[in-house]
């Protein structure tokens, strides 16, 4: 998606049509139509990208760019790993290129949060009739998703609004919840995590709406190295959206959400008292 609309920008601003960008690559037109329209995401191959870029008068910055976003999408362990579902590439990819992740958790704790038994738990109930040893190696390519808060220069910027029923919505028994709870509030302690809770019975603009991630990177003096992206999480499959009115909907969907939730400190007294529930 975001390898597609950058390439095509960088043809758009160099005036050229695909024809001239191809015989220049080195490539077929179908190749270049191939990219532009991001088709067969797995078979994208950096030289490809590396030459149609240039083709296309790309700064070296650019190119760049574009390599590192292939190689997030093609060479890490969310594309090979036999318990992952392939739906989740995109968002895992999405994740790796992204400066900042914004959440609005409707019903369970975001992905990037949960406990390794909390994600258990809600695998076991999601699928009953699953054996527990393909769970729990779906659960374990799930929970490495995390190490895009630690492991890498620098760590994604997490924010997250959840509603207070997210707390009280009891997943795996007292133990799972009372651990879940004490994750959530070291995680929020960290610099680069920022958690508010929206309280029950409050009204907010998301309406009937539910959970929504928006991954985004902004880069003014590299337009084409910019991403903005909102994935829509359904059942057994997610909806991605790059259009720019539906993202700038839904970033303003999340501004008001931020601003109707109660401030960082007032969200960690309510997530105290979440806690002292399961004591």
């Amino acid at each position: 998606m975001q390898i597609g609309r950058a390439l095509f920008a960088l043809r758009d601003r160099a005036g050229l049509t695909q024809t001239q960008v191809a015989a220049a690559a080195g490539v077929s037109v179908g190749t270049v139509n191939r990219y532009e329209g991001w088709q067969d995401r797995s078979k994208l191959r950096i030289p490809t990208v590396r030459a149609i870029a240039d083709a296309c008068g790309a700064t070296g910055e650019e190119r760049d760019s574009l390599a590192r976003l292939v190689a997030s999408q093609e060479s890490g362990w969310w594309l090979d790993h036999p318990a992952l579902p392939a739906i989740l590439s995109p968002l895992v990819s999405f994740e790796a290129y992204a400066e900042y992740e914004h959440v609005w958790a409707t019903r369970l704790v975001p992905g990037l949060l949960q406990t390794p038994a909390y994600a258990l738990q809600l695998h076991r109930e999601a699928e009953p009739r699953t054996d527990d040893e393909t769970i729990r190696a779906t659960v374990d390519a799930r929970l490495k998703r995390q190490k895009i808060l630690t492991d890498r220069p620098p760590s994604l910027h997490l924010w997250v609004v959840m509603a207070e029923s997210v707390l009280t919505n009891t997943v795996g028994g007292r133990s799972v919840m009372r651990d879940q709870l004490d994750h959530l509030a070291t995680m929020a302690a960290e610099p680069g995590i920022d958690l508010q809770i929206l309280p029950r019975g409050l009204g907010h603009v998301a309406g009937s709406g539910g959970h929504f991630v928006l991954l985004g990177r902004d880069d003014v003096g590299n337009p084409a190295a910019s991403m903005a992206v909102v994935y829509l999480e359904l059942h057994r499959q997610g909806l991605y959206l790059d259009a720019p009115a539906e993202v700038a909907g839904y970033k303003m969907m999340f501004d008001y959400l931020r601003s109707s939730a109660a401030d960082t400190p007032t969200s960690k007294t309510l997530l105290a008292r979440a806690r002292q529930e399961y004591t």
